[in-house]
């Protein structure tokens, strides 16, 4: 349900659950955080969905069996942020809960109109995973993370953008396109360079 391509140094891993709204097992995400950490190689990662959800989050059966609170997802996110690489999120669709965390990760976010970015987390009795609430608070201020973590609201395309969840808004058929419209500079550049300016932006 993860499927990988390569374009030479650009991957791309989709998750390809449609018909789930690209809910996430156990072993889905194991899948991404092996993508991930084998990308050492890679120039750019980027991380998409198949349908009109870029991942409702947690499978519902394997959430009540624990996942919700497996280190899978720290694993998943922190292996992201590792990355020397560009990292993108190309949000197909709507991003809820612990698929939050993946997104946050990366480097650049892009999404299609429509979309709606929720993080029920609390609601649902849970704590984030330790490393999204610092994530977020760094992207859209700290009364905005307690607006989405603590106050249960639900951003719409727009607002993610006005807030600096998302960094642009693109349409469905040219969503991929624009990662890789995104990704030229990086891969036309020296790797080092590259690296040295994503590390200074730390």
């Amino acid at each position: 349900m993860i499927e990988l391509t390569k374009e030479g140094d650009l991957w791309i891993a989709r998750i390809n659950r449609p018909g789930k709204a690209n809910s996430l097992t156990h072993t889905m995400l194991s899948e991404l955080a092996d993508i991930a950490e084998a990308a050492q190689e890679a120039r750019v990662l980027v991380l998409t969905g198949e349908g009109r959800v870029f991942s409702a989050g947690a499978d519902l059966d394997e959430a009540r069996a624990g996942l919700a609170t497996s280190d899978v997802w720290e694993r998943l996110s922190g292996a992201i942020a590792r990355l020397p690489g560009l990292t993108i999120a190309a949000l197909n669709g709507t991003l809820a809960g612990g698929a939050v965390g993946m997104a946050l990760a990366c480097d650049l976010r892009i999404a299609v109109p429509g979309s709606k970015f929720f993080y029920p987390v609390m609601k649902l009795g849970f704590l984030p995973q330790p490393s999204d609430p610092g994530r977020l608070r760094d992207l859209v201020g700290t009364a905005r993370a307690k607006l989405i973590l603590m106050g249960g609201q639900k951003l719409t395309t727009e607002e993610a953008l006005q807030f600096g969840l998302i960094d642009r808004i693109v349409e469905p058929d040219a969503l991929i396109d624009t990662a890789r419209d995104l990704a030229a500079d990086t891969r036309a550049a020296r790797p080092e360079i590259a690296h040295g300016i994503k590390r200074m932006c730390q």
